[in-house]
């Protein structure tokens, strides 16, 4: 029996198996920034402001009206784990938390009862051009989870464990990879338990190179993302760059390299197994609780708004940095 279940193009999102819920790649080729850190206006005609999906000229506005990214939205239900290993990322939220990460951070993220957050993407270079890779992955929660308080913890790309071999490198934003081992997660995440196997790699291998991976309990999903390069191989069956695959877990894998370097990203984890039903930014386990979340939303707002703008930005000198809910700060 071959190690590889299924074999799967990757579109957008990323189709994820539990206790995931997508993954969403952004690759965007921004250019030089303004001084309100956007795009040059006359850059921004013929797009769907507001709603711009589409890639055109290497880059999209996504919700952004001057500066691109995700003004103010609400979530609850579920985690985001946003990994930035190329440009930055403005946060903000309704918690009175704010941030500026990216250049390898990753902010993990819980949504618990209810939060409303930002995700700019300041233009912060206005000589060269701004370059982002972003993934966020949105990680459910249990039931007993569902009503936590909101909390969000940095992982700073100084302290993130990194794996060698003599061919490939995995960043480990969670799941122990060996010896070794991950940072610890946020508290009331699935991924607090070890028992839920739960791992989150970025894997680089070189040219003609491999890595086998190790061995995983039989009931975890473990599924990879080949984003960039050629070709790979897993037990003679080839994917090529853009595909992605379903693996079992307790069975023997290793990734063999074609003569590019090799981009992917592992997604592996115990199921959660409750129902899932989500619309929008809110995942819970029944309709009836989505109406609940609804109209607590439209009578609340989750707390409310304490930024002056939605798509609130930090000013453009302003390094890596994250200011709590409580007020710790922490400064890169």
């Amino acid at each position: 029996m071959s190690v590889i279940k299924q074999i799967k193009p990757l579109g957008f999102p990323w189709e994820t198996q539990d206790p995931f819920l997508f993954c969403v790649y952004h690759r965007d080729l921004y250019p030089k920034g303004n001084e309100g850190m956007g795009p040059d206006p006359d850059l921004l005609k013929g797009r769907m402001i507001g709603q711009d999906f589409t890639i055109k000229d290497g880059w999209r506005m996504y919700h952004g009206q001057q500066v691109p990214g995700f003004p103010q939205h609400p979530h609850r239900g579920f985690e985001t784990i946003t990994v930035v290993p190329e440009g930055l990322v403005d946060h903000s939220d309704s918690m009175g938390a704010t941030g500026r990460f990216g250049h390898g951070d990753v902010q993990w993220m819980t949504a618990g009862k209810g939060v409303l957050h930002s995700e700019m993407f300041p233009l912060v270079n206005n000589e060269e051009e701004n370059p982002l890779l972003l993934f966020q992955i949105w990680l459910n929660l249990p039931s007993r989870s569902k009503f936590v308080e909101p909390h969000y913890k940095m992982l700073w790309a100084e302290d993130i464990p990194i794996h060698k071999t003599s061919d490939a490198e995995v960043t480990i934003i969670a799941g122990d990879f060996n010896e070794t081992k991950s940072l610890d997660t946020t508290p009331d995440s699935w991924a607090a338990d070890p028992e839920n196997g739960i791992a989150v790699w970025l894997i680089k291998i070189k040219a003609d190179g491999e890595l086998k991976l190790p061995l995983a309990k039989k009931e975890v999903n473990r599924s990879i993302y080949f984003y960039k390069g050629n070709h790979i191989s897993i037990d003679h069956e080839t994917l090529n760059v853009q595909q992605g695959a379903d693996l079992h877990p307790d069975q023997e894998a290793t990734i063999k390299n074609g003569n590019e370097e090799a981009h992917i990203l592992l997604l592996q984890g115990k199921p959660i197994g409750e129902p899932v039903v989500q619309q929008g930014p809110f995942v819970m386990n029944s309709q009836e609780e989505i109406y609940d979340t609804i109209r607590e939303y439209q009578r609340t707002q989750f707390g409310g708004w304490p930024w002056p703008k939605d798509e609130f930005v930090h000013p453009k000198e302003k390094g890596r940095f994250a200011l709590h809910a409580d007020g710790k700060e922490e400064i890169k």
